[in-house]
Order: structure tokens, then C-alpha cells, then sequence
């Protein structure tokens, strides 16, 4: 019995389904963005009163914190099982599958009972559903960026690998929106409406990523035979140096996000409870602004490479850590809504723009998804114990305590750009341009 082998399917225009493949990777991961942020707005604004004894506030305020990391804490392991699933059997299957189990758990978080009426089972449940959601956001992220990467013109890789990631802030601004939108309603519908409208989000997601075509360069190294048997191995034992760099890197990112819009939220809301439409107003305000950031700072790094954006953006944000404090230790509007702009559409922005090709290109084909979802996972499960960090911090030396926090994840993001090789710099770009212009002229 013989085979015939999958022609070759990559090029150096990219594949013809580029556009919708990068756009419809946006759209799921914008859903699955909105899933998971509006759990940690949850935790800021509700789930300590609603999930928790009221006996003592900061108590309840860090066990909310602490159902949100254990999410966080999930999501390597979901990392690692979606990668082996996309490196092993297809980027498509991953995306499809991890889009239906995020939006059945985010579904049943809005039709939970309170403490108040099944006691200590409410929040223990919370928490199962919590570890599905990490599972179900770790396995998406590597599918989506590997799909809109490796579908993409070679000399703008940088761009449409942040397409996918600007439909981070997109989720985010839905989220934040839909919770100041609901702000008003009575009792617990204000936090259980954003949760059960996730449906509608998800279906259309899923029937967006049903019509993906497989990547180009999955199918070129099956044909080949160059798919490995066990990627999630393979990149352990070959690519760990690449882990590390990928963790210190997205350490920066995480915790410059949870930081900001999940803990800074918390402390101005619980200081000044009359300013949460405002935080949160902001918070949809910056995410509107970070989707063309995210966009602009992977336009960029396909013209000047992708380092020198990712060390300014650390930079900046040990620059910021304490002034973002400093701004908003009266609660006036105006600076609180310029400190959330600069810290999550600036700043986060330009870090997520760089990250689809940064972190994607340490890896090769044959272990892409499994390499930089594990790393970028691992990152995130430690950026999740920011809030409760930093609630742990200001209670005990004050504000600064936050400061120092994300200070600190800055400088381990600036050292891990600084030993990270450049991917595209100015030889690989002057190679891949000129390939670039021989296929058109041949076309």
C-alpha cells in the first residue's frame, strides 16, 4: 500500500488564507480573553462579598484573589496538553476544542449559587470551574498565535502574529464594558450577566474557527515526516533555555496587567467606592487604545526587530511602578484614567504586540506550540499571584509594597530581553525581503 505525500504548502507570501486566519485567531481569543478577565474583574469588584464569609473583608478580598490564580495555575498544564495536541495533531482541532470548554465553563459560573445559599460548596465549586477555565485559556493561546504566524507573509510575521494578541485588549474592553454596563442592576445579576452572555460570544467564535484551513507549516512538516511523536518531550529536552527565556520574558506582561487592572482596580474601588464606574470606564478605555498599540508594536518589530520595543517597554514600566501610585492616592479622575490608559494601553500593549513573533520564533516548527505555550503559560500562572502578592504586600508596608511588585517583574523582563537572542534583525530581515520580492516577481 503506498501514500501520496501532502505537497508542500508553505510560501514565502504566506498562504491565501491569511487574512481570515489571523482575524478569525483575534475573534477566539478576543472570547477567550473575555471568559477570563471577566473572571478577575469579578474578583475585584464582587466574588469576595458574594463567595466568601463578609466576617472579614481583606479576608474575603484574598481568598477572591486566591480562586483567581488557581486558575493561573492551571493553565501550564493546559499549555502543555494543547501544545502536544497542536504540534502532534493540528493547530485547527486545538482552537475549536478550547473555545467550547472556556465557553461552557464561563457559562456555568453565572448560573452558580452564592455562599448565602449553599455555604462553603459555593466557592469550592467556583474554584473547579476556575481550574477548567485555566486549562481551557492555556491550550488556546499557542494554537492561535502559531496559526496566525504561520500563515503569514514572512516579512510580516511580527504584524499578524499580534493580530491574535490585540484581540486580547479587545476581550478586555468587552469585559470591563459589560460590567460597567451591569453596574446598576439589582443584586447578583450585576456580576452574573456578564458571565452567561459569553454564550453568544462563544458560538460565533466557534463557527469562525470551524472554517480555518490547517496551518501551512504543520501540514509541509507532516508531509515530510517531521512531526514529532512526543513534542511536549522534545521541547523539554532540546528547547528548555528557550522556556526560560519565554517565562522571563512574559513575566514582565503578566504581571504589568494583573498589576494594574485586576489589583489597582481593587485598591481604588475599596479606597474610594464611588469611583468604580470610573476605574472601570478606564479600564475599557485603555483595552480600546492597547488593540491598535498591539497592532502598531507588531507592525513595528517587522521593521526594526524584535528587541528594541520589548526593552523599552520594560523600561518604561519600572519607570511607572511608583508613580501609578503616586497619581492615583486621591482618587482624581482624570489621573486615574491616564494611569490605567498608560499602564495597560501603552505599556501592556507594546509588550503583547511583540510576543506573538518574539516568543514563537525561539521555537521550531515541529515543537512551536509546545515550547511557547508552556513558557508563556508557566509566566502566566505566576502573574496570576500578582493581585493576591500585592494585596499581601500592601498589607503589610502599604501601597509601595505594589510598587516594588511590579517594579521587580519589570527588571526580570529587561534581563530576559537583554540575553535573548534577536530574532529578526536586520540580516534576517535584508534575507527574508529578498525572498519576499523573488516569489512576487515569480508569481
Amino acid at each position: 500500500m503506498t501514500t501520496t505525500a501532502t505537497p508542500p504548502q508553505k510560501s514565502a507570501l504566506g498562504s491565501k488564507d491569511r487574512n481570515k486566519t489571523a482575524i478569525a485567531a483575534a475573534f477566539g481569543t478576543s472570547v477567550e480573553n473575555y471568559d477570563f478577565i471577566a473572571y478577575g474583574t469579578a474578583s475585584a469588584l464582587y466574588f469576595g462579598a458574594v463567595f466568601f464569609p463578609e466576617s472579614d473583608r481583606f479576608v474575603g478580598t484574598l481568598l477572591s484573589f486566591a480562586t483567581l490564580a488557581v486558575g493561573f495555575l492551571m493553565r501550564p498544564l493546559g499549555g502543555a496538553v494543547g501544545g502536544y495536541l497542536a504540534d502532534r495533531f493540528g493547530r485547527k482541532p486545538v482552537l475549536v476544542g478550547a473555545m467550547i470548554v472556556m465557553g461552557a465553563a464561563t457559562f456555568l459560573i453565572g448560573l452558580l449559587p452564592t455562599y448565602a445559599q449553599i455555604g462553603v460548596l459555593a466557592p469550592v465549586l467556583l474554584v473547579i470551574i476556575r481550574m477548567i477555565q485555566g486549562l481551557a485559556f492555556g491550550a488556546e493561546w499557542g494554537g492561535a498565535i502559531t496559526m496566525a504566524y504561520e500563515h503569514a507573509p514572512w516579512n510580516r510575521r511580527g504584524m499578524y502574529a499580534a493580530i491574535p494578541q490585540a484581540g486580547n485588549p479587545v476581550g478586555i474592553a468587552l469585559a470591563s464594558a459589560m460590567f460597567l454596563v451591569c453596574a446598576d442592576l439589582e443584586g447578583d445579576w450585576r456580576w452574573r450577566i456578564p458571565f452567561l452572555l459569553s454564550a453568544v460570544l462563544v458560538i460565533v467564535a466557534l463557527i469562525v474557527r470551524s472554517r480555518l484551513s490547517e496551518s501551512p507549516e504543520f501540514m509541509d512538516a507532516k508531509a515530510e515526516g517531521r512531526i514529532e511523536k512526543n513534542p511536549f518531550l522534545a521541547t523539554i529536552r532540546r528547547d528548555w533555555r528557550s522556556i526560560l527565556r519565554v517565562i522571563g520574558l512574559r513575566i514582565v506582561e503578566s504581571f504589568a496587567y494583573y498589576s494594574t487592572a485586576t489589583y489597582l482596580l481593587n485598591y481604588l474601588t475599596e479606597r474610594f467606592p464611588d469611583i468604580r464606574p470610573t476605574a472601570l470606564g478606564a479600564i475599557t478605555a485603555a483595552s480600546i487604545v492597547a488593540v491598535f498599540v498591539t497592532f502598531l508594536a507588531g507592525s513595528l518589530t517587522d521593521r526594526v526587530g524584535r528587541k528594541p520595543l520589548y526593552i523599552g517597554a520594560c523600561i518604561a514600566a519600572i519607570l511607572f511602578a511608583f508613580p501609578m501610585y503616586l497619581l492615583t492616592d486621591d482618587g482624581t479622575p482624570a489621573l486615574v484614567i491616564a494611569v490605567f490608559i498608560f499602564g495597560i494601553g501603552f505599556i501592556h500593549a507594546t509588550l503583547t504586540g511583540n510576543q506573538g513573533s518574539l516568543l514563537t520564533e525561539q521555537f521550531g516548527t515541529s515543537t512551536r506550540t509546545s515550547g511557547a505555550s508552556l513558557g508563556y503559560q508557566i509566566a502566566a500562572a505566576l502573574g496570576g499571584f500578582a493581585p493576591l502578592l500585592a494585596a499581601a504586600l500592601v498589607g503589610w508596608i502599604g501601597w509601595p509594597g505594589a510598587s516594588l511588585l511590579y517594579m521587580t517583574a519589570a527588571i526580570v523582563g529587561l534581563i530576559a530581553i537583554l540575553v535573548t537572542r534577536e530574532t529578526y534583525g536586520r540580516a534576517e530581515r535584508a534575507r527574508v525581503n529578498a525572498l519576499v520580492a523573488d516569489e512576487k516577481s515569480r508569481a
